[in-house]
C-alpha cells in the first residue's frame, strides 16, 4: 500500500518510513502542507493513508487536513504531540479517520493505519460487491463463508475462512502476527504463534495456491493478489 507522510523534520521522518517500509508500504514524503496537497494530485493519487503531521512549517496542520478531505477521500492519521481532547475533536471534526499522540507505540501505530485502510479497499486490488471479494481465482463471499476457487468450492475451517478473509481484504498489506492473532482468535499473541502457521499452511493446501499467502519473516503475512 502506498502511504505519504507529511512530516517537516527529516531525521523523524527517516526513522518512520524505514519502520513502514519494513511492514511493506511504500512510502513518500512530503515536507510540508503544499508538497503533501500536490502529492495527492490527481485526487489521491492512489494513497492509501495519508499520515499528517500538525506542527508543519508552511501551514497549519488542521488546514493542510481540511484541504485533503476536500480533494480525496483517503484515510488521514493525524500524529500530534497535541493530546488535549479539543484538538482530538477539532481534527476529527475537519475529517481526520483517526488521531495518534506523539510519543506513540509503533505496533499500535501500525495497527491504526491498518484499521483505517481496511475501510477503503482500491477497486483494481478487489472487485465486486461489498459482501463479495475477488482476487483473480479466488471468490470469497461474506455473508455465506463460501470459498471458491476457478468455480470449485473449498471447504474451509471457521478461523481458516476469517484468516482468508482478513487478508484478503488489503492484498500487498503485510498483517503483523500480533494483529492477525487479535483480529481471527479475539486474544493475545503469546502462546499462539503455532497455531496461525498451521492454519496458514493449511489455507495454502486447501486452496492449492502455496503463493497466495506470503511469509514477511519477522513481521507477519500478506496476502499476494494472482492474476485474473
Amino acid at each position: 500500500m502506498r502511504l505519504l507522510l507529511v512530516e517537516d523534520d527529516n531525521h523523524v521522518a527517516a526513522a518512520l518510513s524505514a519502520v513502514l517500509k519494513r511492514h511493506g508500504f511504500d512510502v513518500t514524503h512530503a515536507r510540508s502542507g503544499e508538497e503533501a496537497l500536490q502529492a495527492l494530485v490527481p485526487e489521491g493519487a492512489g494513497f492509501g493513508v495519508v499520515l499528517l503531521d500538525l506542527g508543519l512549517p508552511d501551514q497549519d496542520g488542521y488546514e493542510v487536513c481540511g484541504k485533503i478531505r476536500k480533494r480525496t477521500s483517503t484515510p488521514v492519521i493525524m500524529v500530534t504531540a497535541r493530546s488535549d481532547v479539543r484538538s482530538r475533536i477539532h481534527g476529527l471534526n475537519l475529517g481526520a479517520d483517526d488521531y495518534v499522540v506523539k510519543p506513540y507505540d509503533t505496533g499500535e501505530l501500525l495497527a491504526r493505519i491498518h484499521a483505517v485502510s481496511r475501510r477503503t479497499v482500491p477497486e483494481e486490488q478487489v472487485t465486486g460487491a461489498e459482501d463479495a471479494l475477488r482476487l483473480g481465482p479466488v471468490h470469497i463471499e461474506l455473508p455465506t463463508r463460501r470459498v471458491t476457487v476457478d468455480g470449485a468450492v473449498v471447504q474451509l475451517t471457521r478461523k481458516e475462512f476469517d484468516l482468508l478473509a482478513l487478508l484478503a481484504q488489503r492484498p500487498g498489506v503485510v498483517f503483523r502476527r500480533e494483529q492477525i492473532i487479535s483480529e481471527v482468535w479475539r486474544t493475545s499473541w503469546e502462546g499462539t504463534g503455532r497455531t496461525l502457521e498451521v492454519h496458514v499452511a493449511s489455507l495454502r493446501a486447501k486452496l492449492r495456491m502455496p503463493a497466495l499467502i506470503e511469509t514477511v519473516r519477522g513481521v507477519g503475512y500478506r496476502l499476494v493478489a494472482p492474476a485474473a
